[in-house]
């Protein structure tokens, strides 16, 4: 190994790898007993909603190439890596009979990465509702909450003997988002009502999860993951700052607090109340959320949230929004990545972890996924077949380096995964955007190629930092 001095090193032990989810890389969309879940559903409905009709049903075909990947996760120096189980793989219906090819494919997977030397981190729900759950309502129906939790403590006792970091959701506010307010997930609805049920029953199965878990003793530790967005007031007049909180409040701390503190953000409990939207709440709800908090949590962060304080009224007869409190900002001179059309600042990521070192406890964290989307990126592959893409190297860096400085002030942060392994489906986006250290070759049978970024990150891993 070369020696290379580190300017920036890390604590010992820190975790360096990727994250991924079973939905946007495993394909095999209906082989092996696998259930249909909410994206093979919309995309028989509409096509078209998906960039070039690509569909999920071939993704990366990791369901496939597994052995390969996880040869090539510890060729980049990968000492953990984030997957999530499919729901609807393992339970074709979402509750009920299991499906045991799945439990075979899981298990085969866990064991290579750990002969491979990587800690599994395992999700449980990335976005995937099993469709026979959603035809009854999906989030909406509480009786979902009931399958989550069995289908949350079957995973622990098939696989928690080997797999000692758990997640319940990956960013649960998208579901509800999408879902629910946007129209940019199946059920396709835009329905406040229903947006808080969603919210409040995914934290509540969460909860129950965690419950289970810590009842079962198995000695890992078990958290969320959530997509942070700082929101940045456009200035300090008082009605942009409270604008601030107020859309913090909805997009963050919506999940950041329950999953933490066990409690609710008042801001959002006064609105929901004054508008006339607080969730059914059976009893011993709240008691469970408070009792079973998170272990550690995963930090998403891509880019921030600008807003200013509200500058028209919304239409009386338009749907309820949470833009009802605040107006997004668009702030001048915003450095952007312009393929994906977000904001780039890094010093965003700082600003969550001193957040969550001075008001949540400095609770173990890691970022969990960040990462740089860009289309076309076959024009900047070189002679020798490699994709020269330096401009994720140096957003990676650039973002580290404030990692590195908030953990320089105490900050808890135990690890940095990028957002993505290899180049993945993406939602309604399909393969628009590339976000992987490998390249994925579609036309090819899925032909896996490093990138330039790739061979980087093994270089900061086998160093420790760059």
């Amino acid at each position: 190994m070369t020696t290379i001095e580190t300017k920036y090193s890390f604590p010992e032990g820190f975790w360096w790898g990727s994250a991924a989810s079973g939905p946007q890389t495993e394909g095999a969309s209906d082989m092996d007993g696998k259930g249909k879940n909410i994206w093979d559903h919309w995309f028989e409905l509409e096509p078209t909603r998906f960039f070039n009709e690509v569909g999920p049903s071939k993704t990366s075909q990791f369901y496939y190439k597994y052995k390969e990947d996880i040869e090539l996760m510890k060729q980049l120096g990968h000492n953990s890596f984030r997957l999530s189980i499919t729901w609807s793989r393992l339970f074709p219906d979402g509750k009920g009979d299991i499906n045991p090819k799945a439990v075979e494919f899981y298990n085969d997977v866990i064991n290579e990465m750990i002969l491979n030397g990587i800690e599994p981190f395992v999700n449980l729900f990335h976005f995937d509702m099993p469709f026979a759950l959603q035809e009854q309502g999906g989030w909406v129906n509480r009786e979902t909450v009931d399958a989550y939790e069995a289908y949350a403590k079957t995973c622990f006792e098939l696989f928690g003997d080997r797999v000692k970091y758990w997640f319940t959701h990956n960013e649960p506010i998208v579901p509800v988002e999408g879902g629910y307010l946007y129209d940019f997930h199946y059920p396709n609805e835009v329905d406040f009502g229903k947006a808080v049920q969603v919210a409040y029953h995914s934290i509540l199965a969460s909860a129950r999860a965690i419950q289970v878990y810590k009842e079962l003793n198995q000695g890992g530790k078990i958290g969320i993951i959530l997509n942070l967005t700082p929101s940045y007031p456009r200035s300090q007049n008082p009605a942009d700052v409270k604008a601030a909180v107020l859309a913090d409040a909805f997009f963050n701390r919506s999940f950041l607090d329950p999953s933490v503190k066990g409690e609710f953000p008042e801001e959002l409990v006064q609105i929901l109340k004054a508008e006339g939207f607080m969730p059914k709440i059976e009893n011993d709800d709240l008691e469970v959320i408070r009792e079973n908090t998170v272990d550690l949590l995963g930090v998403n962060y891509y880019q921030p949230r600008r807003v200013k304080a509200k500058e028209h009224l919304p239409h009386p007869d338009a749907p309820f929004m949470p833009e009802r409190f605040f107006d997004n900002y668009v702030m001048p001179g915003r450095k952007m990545n312009p393929h994906r059309g977000w904001e780039i600042y890094e010093k965003g990521v700082y600003d969550i972890l001193v957040n969550l070192k001075e008001n949540y406890g400095n609770i173990e964290c890691f970022i969990s996924e960040n990462g740089m989307g860009v289309e076309g990126e076959e024009k900047f592959r070189d002679e020798n077949g490699m994709i020269q893409d330096d401009y994720r190297i140096e957003f990676i860096e650039n973002h580290l380096k404030w990692v590195h400085k908030a953990i320089e002030e105490g900050s808890n942060v135990k690890g940095y995964h990028l957002w993505t392994f290899m180049d993945n489906w993406s939602w309604t986006n399909a393969y628009k955007n590339r976000y992987g250290f490998v390249s994925v070759n579609l036309n090819k049978d899925g032909e896996r190629t490093i990138k330039k970024s790739g061979m980087w990150f093994k270089t900061v891993s086998e160093h420790n930092g760059f």
